[in-house]
């Protein structure tokens, strides 16, 4: 059974070219382009990791990340930020929340990202 990926990232281009990067390399992908569809995508089925841009319509990453904690139910699914948002402040953030990785868009790699996600994905 292939490992499945919830991708949280409400631009269209860059969730279509990493959902499709990720679907030839073997991975089932659900696309969320709003916090509030990403919790509820997280709700309706099991995901292995979970691909979270910070701000996005609604709910910011941030929200999301609180709202998963605050569930108890809530699986325990790796957290992997991809945002523009590069501050130390927002990296510490998100690491407080739970993120096992923080990844800034404008000085990552398509490649880059697809690498560090399979890290937790094996």
């Amino acid at each position: 059974m292939a490992k499945r990926i919830l991708l949280i990232e409400d631009d269209p281009f860059l969730s279509s070219l990493l959902k499709n990067r990720f679907i030839k390399e073997g991975f089932d992908v659900d696309l969320a382009q709003t916090g509030d569809a990403g919790i509820k995508a997280l709700k309706e089925s099991s995901h292995d990791l979970i691909l979270l841009d910070l701000i996005l319509p609604g709910k910011s990453g941030f929200e999301v990340m609180e709202e998963i904690n605050g569930d108890p139910l809530a699986p325990k699914i790796p957290i992997l930020i991809i945002s523009n948002l590069g501050q130390d402040s927002d990296m510490e953030k998100g690491k407080e929340l739970g993120a096992v990785g923080y990844l800034v868009k404008a000085r990552t790699s398509i490649d880059s990202l697809i690498g560090k996600a399979k890290e937790f994905l094996v």
